[in-house]
């Protein structure tokens, strides 16, 4: 359904300016910690002074993907000098599993290992040096078992760790029967590191009555902080988790920094020493899951212009050994699996596969991404079967209009801005007259091949989990008016402190340096949920806002008392308080509270209205609302080689009132770099024995600056606030440009499919390495179908 989009009134565009002025809300202003982190003064776990007698610890890994584990022989351990202790599963105090949403990831392997990586032992000595090569002594026998290597073996043979999901409106089976024409496909969808440059990390120092504070790199301090307190037998009171940054996160550290953090917090509270485990990068790579890399299987009919006419979806998820979020991860990659376009009678069904492999975990986009991929393939098929512009196919299937504005899933599609975007992005990205000139150098260039797409962004923001959608934030208030804010969301580097104390800024109306932000603490904001899911901004700003408003008002209460005047009567402006004619700043407002014994701290929470989702039913709203963006790509490929440049690319995007241009910009930049790198350069690749074989940057390629193409256009959406009632009408921004990097991939496709005259779509599975790209071209030029 296309409705009125929300547009700022002359009131709030004046309100805008004030907040500008300020220096709160709105306005473009660098990252908090950015000289820091240009000066190398940012400090991160790693870089805390060490406590007296900190030991090191280095794992043990296992080196089968599925193995009973015979016997464990740790004497050669202490021989090695400065060895203090080596742990097992048998040194556990609590409870051994660690499982986020259900058991089945142990802290160490017990009877047998169940993927090549998982953790065995431990040893903590005085020198990393020391701990690993006790490590490497270690002798255990195995007797190895049969494994499940690849999501189709575990798919044939029903190997689940949560039983299949299904989403269905209509009869699909009808639909496709009828439809005027019919294609059936599959391909596979592959993984990603999350590569954080700050790898897995914590520090844990030992305290009274058996008390434990942890420093964790971690999105989910509380998370921890229950884990820790189960793995060593103590209630929650008695740990504390602080997390002030992260060197990067992208969801490998929701729930996956918990099993490092444990394994601190178990030698610090066995040993009374302070202890450390900041895991090697091959070791990092091999422990913890990745993206869930998918295997898709599609049957879609459509008419004679394009549009769908049924659609049968499977998506089957390669989520390891163990559940961790697979269940939530599959559900959004079926929620996900409309993108943009409306799908009528349609089933899309959810496969969580069980392998031998480390679990797999949240990622950018939370499967979110592998089901836009799964439609955008159908798109293109259809384009190539009928011969049209895959433009021209996506707009038809838009959502829009009256019947077709609501998803397989029930949710109605409000504040539709796909095609103002679209118009948009097609005139400032000139597509029409680059598409004819692609096709005319096509034409005359039988090696080198140019390919164009532009592919949409719809995605839903929240925690498919609803009570997950809350937050809390505290604001102290000191009497020389500057102030100090904690909040429940972690700083990974996308920003969300300086947005945050923007918020609050803009609210006390003072100048963004009056306002410190600590680490994330659960001792400051209890019961936090992850930052993740992009809602960082959305949830903690809005507690944040709460919060400054409470105190606020106090003030004006105070003030209203103090001088006789009415609430209309006060106004907080650039640091200054005026009261019945009469001025302050804010340090003395502050100060004269205190005299008069006004509270100067308050709390906020916020939790998201309106969220449900019945999943036995597979009906409900389970998003707050939607944002859009759309990209526009071209790239350059050889025949010959497979090889491939990205030249161009213009992205519109949609963030609603944003709070900070400058930071939003700066993550859809990031966001698509990293989804076209996710497409084309990581490969992920395992040996026959279950062993990560690209486990260092030696063998895994993320993105260079040379991948970034050299003309990038971006720009945010103007003029359209959130309909919804979020902090200051602003959109999430941290997942959503993720999903503009399909559009390099499809633009890849294209180039290829120019080599049959469009006539052929290539099989393309992902990531698109020069060596697919290779033999998918050999395949155009053989006539071959695509599958």
């Amino acid at each position: 359904m296309s409705t009125n989009p929300v547009r700022l009134s002359e009131q709030a565009l004046i309100e805008q300016f004030r907040r500008e002025l300020a220096g709160g809300a709105g306005r473009s202003r660098k990252h908090e910690s950015a000289d820091k982190q240009v000066c190398g003064q940012a400090e991160y776990i790693d870089d805390k002074l060490a406590p007296p007698g900190l030991l090191h610890l280095c794992p043990v890994l296992s080196p089968h993907a599925h193995a009973k584990i015979l016997h464990v022989d740790t004497a050669p351990c202490y021989a090695v000098s400065g060895v203090v202790r080596v742990f097992s599963w048998q040194d556990v105090p609590g409870e051994l599993d660690i499982g986020p949403l259900a058991p089945g990831d142990p802290l160490f392997a017990r009877e047998k290992v169940e993927y090549h990586g998982q953790v065995v032992l431990m040893v903590a000595a005085q020198t990393p040096q020391a701990a690993r090569a006790a490590a490497q002594a270690a002798v255990i026998d195995y007797e190895p078992l049969e494994a499940v290597l690849d999501v189709e073996t575990a798919l044939a043979r029903e190997s689940y760790v949560e039983a299949p999901h299904v989403q269905q409106r209509g009869d699909a089976d009808s639909a496709l029967a009828r439809a005027p024409h019919r294609l059936q496909g599959a391909f596979h969808i592959g993984g990603q590191e999350h590569f954080y440059l700050e790898g897995q990390i914590a520090m844990a120092l030992p305290g009274e009555d058996g008390a434990v504070q942890v420093f964790s790199s971690t999105q989910h301090p509380t998370e921890v902080q229950k884990l820790v307190a189960s793995v060593l037998g103590l209630t929650m009171n008695k740990v504390t988790v602080d997390m002030r940054r992260m060197g990067g996160g992208f969801g490998g550290k929701e729930t996956q920094a918990a099993g490092i953090a444990c394994h601190a917090a178990l030698a610090a509270a066995l040993t009374g020493r302070p202890a450390k485990l900041r895991l090697a990068r091959r070791d990092d790579m091999r422990i913890t899951g990745k993206r869930h890399p998918f295997f898709v299987r599609y049957d879609v009919g459509f008419t004679d212009e394009g549009v769908l006419h049924g659609v049968k979806i499977e998506l089957a998820a390669n989520c390891g050994y163990s559940l961790d979020l697979s269940g939530s991860i599959c559900d959004r990659a079926m929620f996900h699996a409309d993108n943009a376009y409306y799908l009528g009678d349609a089933k899309v069904t959810g496969y969580r596969c069980k392998t031998n492999l480390a679990s797999n975990t949240a990622y950018r986009g939370f499967g979110g991404p592998q089901g836009m991929v799964a439609i955008e393939q159908i798109m293109d098929s259809i384009a190539r079967k009928l011969h049209l512009d895959p433009l021209m196919v996506r707009q038809r299937n838009y959502y829009g209009g009256e019947g077709r504005d609501v998803t397989h899933y029930g949710q109605t599609v409000r504040q539709n801005l796909l095609q103002t975007i679209t118009g948009q992005l097609m005139q400032s990205a000139d597509y029409v007259t680059r598409r004819e000139r692609i096709a005319a150098f096509n034409a005359h260039s039988p090696v080198l091949k140019r390919g164009l797409a532009l592919t949409p962004v719809k995605f839903g923001i929240s925690f498919t989990s609803s009570f997950l959608n809350q937050a809390g934030a505290l604001i102290l208030i000191y009497t020389d008016g500057t102030v100090q804010l904690n909040h429940g969301g972690t700083e990974m580097g996308q920003g969300l402190n300086t947005k945050v104390a923007q918020v609050v800024a803009d609210v006390l109306q003072l100048p963004l340096e009056n306002i410190q932000v600590t680490a994330a603490s659960t001792g400051k904001v209890p019961n936090t949920s992850p930052t993740a899911a992009s809602s960082g901004a959305d949830l903690n700003g809005k507690a944040a806002e709460i919060a400054a408003l409470t105190l606020k008002t106090r003030l004006m209460e105070m003030l209203c008392r103090l001088h006789s005047c009415e609430p209309q009567e006060v106004h907080f402006s650039n640091g200054v308080v005026s009261a019945a004619g009469r001025y302050f700043s804010f340090a003395e407002v502050a100060n004269l509270a205190w005299l008069n014994q006004v509270p100067l701290s308050a709390t906020g929470f916020y939790k998201v209205p309106g969220i449900h989702y019945d999943r036995q039913a597979g009906r409900g709203e389970p998003f707050y609302y939607f944002s859009w963006g759309a990209a526009c790509s071209e790239v350059l490929i050889d025949t010959l080689t497979g090889e491939y440049r990205l030249l161009r690319t213009d992205i519109l995007h949609d963030v609603g009132n944003s709070l900070n241009p400058a930071i939003d910009i700066g993550q859809i930049e990031g966001g698509f770099v990293q989804g076209a790198g996710w497409l084309t350069t990581e490969e992920l690749v395992w040996d026959d024995t279950g062993r990560l074989v690209t486990d260092s940057p030696m063998s895994y390629k993320i993105p260079a600056i040379s991948d970034v193409p050299p003309v990038l256009n971006v720009q945010l959406l103007a003029r359209h606030a959130n309909a919804q009632q979020t902090v200051y009408r602003s959109k999430a921004v941290g997942e959503p440009p993720f999903m503009l990097g399909i559009s390099v991939w499809c633009a890849i496709q294209d180039a290829i499919a120019s080599v049959s005259s469009y006539n052929i779509h290539p099989h393309l599975d992902t990531p698109a390495t020069p060596e697919r790209v290779f033999w998918a071209v050999q395949a155009q030029r053989e006539g071959t179908d695509a599958f």
